[in-house]
């Protein structure tokens, strides 16, 4: 029996997090997404995600001050994103600027899983900084610097914009971070270890990862959802929209997930964002009028995604729209460094089986021999 998408197939066994479609639960090494939202920064949970377990408070201030040195790009790198790199879309140049990363790399040939997450942690640091440098010379903005007194979600606002954000802003895009940070084995994590179980290096397999999530279907999602609410216009206009996407058979973005059977953990927490941002503005409007059309869908397993209030989120928050994949992937950086250091530490190659359906054996006939 073939299984498309390898949909319901175990191919790995994992102590990262577990994503429970049934019972609508996510936890990530053990912890419930509802209490990590409530009482975790980013940092923290990236400490959990590589490392397996909560750091006390020495162990947190270290990790956070080998994050905020490692900021800064290099010479070269920001010579590529000014350069090659600047017409780019902003997801395209984080790619891009993964793989270069390895030029940077003092010792690139060491494999040992400390290399693995000594990497791993430089990237989540240079993360925010690529995509806010790359944003800001597409626009003809000069880059600028890190600010190492900001926390991992401030700075990057501060990159982004020049303006040391509210600290209640630099903490709803932190919860965003938390949130996306991990989830399993997803499209863009698969690829990551199939990358890494090949040997090859992290930067590729981030690389990989980055590509993948590039895909409407995965990480585009948020800014799928923003153009839909663009295209409704009104809350008024909801049913129809809901009733011409069904008789077409099309899709009604933020709405089902592969895994979840009942309604996303992360959903509630992002709702309630949304609506301190945005109630009372046309957006939340809408997407309340959305929940409540599609509520029926239910009994069929379909619930809202935590890509329903992501796009508005960002967009109340100002964060340019060409953005909102890059901010996936800084939250999600995390979890593909984890799984990548968890396929390494016991590693075989990731080479599933194809059915073959093709034609039976064929005598070759020369070229001579051909009408």
């Amino acid at each position: 029996m073939i299984a498309k998408g390898l949909e319901g197939v175990v191919i790995a066994d994992s102590a990262i997090s577990l994503v429970d479609g049934k019972n609508g639960r996510l936890l990530y090494r053990g912890y419930a997404i509802g209490d990590l939202a409530r009482f975790s920064t980013y940092e923290e949970t990236a400490y959990l995600l590589l490392f397996g377990s909560l750091p006390s408070r020495a162990q947190l201030a270290s990790f956070s001050r080998v994050l905020r040195r490692s900021r800064r790009l290099s010479k070269p790198l920001l010579e590529v994103l000014a350069g090659p790199c600047r017409h780019l879309l902003p997801i395209d140049a984080l790619r891009t600027a993964v793989s270069l990363l390895v030029q940077d790399d003092p010792c690139p040939g060491d494999r040992s899983l400390e290399a693995v997450l000594e990497r791993g942690i430089r990237l989540i640091a240079l993360f925010p900084s690529i995509a806010a440098t790359h944003y800001r010379l597409s626009q003809g903005q000069k880059p600028i610097a890190p600010d190492a007194t900001l926390g991992h979600a401030a700075n990057f606002l501060w990159m982004l914009t020049g303006k040391k954000p509210p600290a209640e802003e630099a903490r709803l895009v932190d919860l965003d971070l938390i949130l996306h940070a991990e989830h399993s084995l997803n499209a863009s994590t698969f690829a990551a270890r199939v990358t890494a179980s090949t040997l090859s290096d992290l930067y590729a397999a981030v690389t990989t990862a980055v590509g993948t999530l590039k895909g409407p279907l995965h990480g585009g999602a948020a800014s799928a959802v923003v153009a839909m609410l663009d295209q409704i216009g009104s809350e008024s206009r909801v049913r129809a929209y809901i009733q011409e996407t069904v008789r077409t058979h099309g899709r009604v973005m933020g709405f089902g997930h592969r895994e979840y059977k009942v309604l996303d953990p992360r959903v509630p927490v992002m709702r309630d964002v949304a609506s301190r941002l945005e109630k009372g503005r046309r957006y939340y409007e809408i997407l309340r009028a959305l929940e409540r059309e599609m509520a029926p869908l239910g009994k069929k397993g379909i619930f809202p995604n935590v890509d329903l209030y992501s796009g508005t989120v960002y967009h109340s928050l100002s964060i340019p729209q060409p953005l909102f994949d890059p901010l996936f992937a800084l939250g999600r950086i995390a979890g593909w460094v984890a799984h990548v250091h968890e396929q390494l530490a016991d590693n075989r190659l990731i080479r599933p089986r194809s059915a073959y359906t093709g034609p039976k054996a064929r005598r070759y006939v020369p070229l001579e021999e051909r009408p």
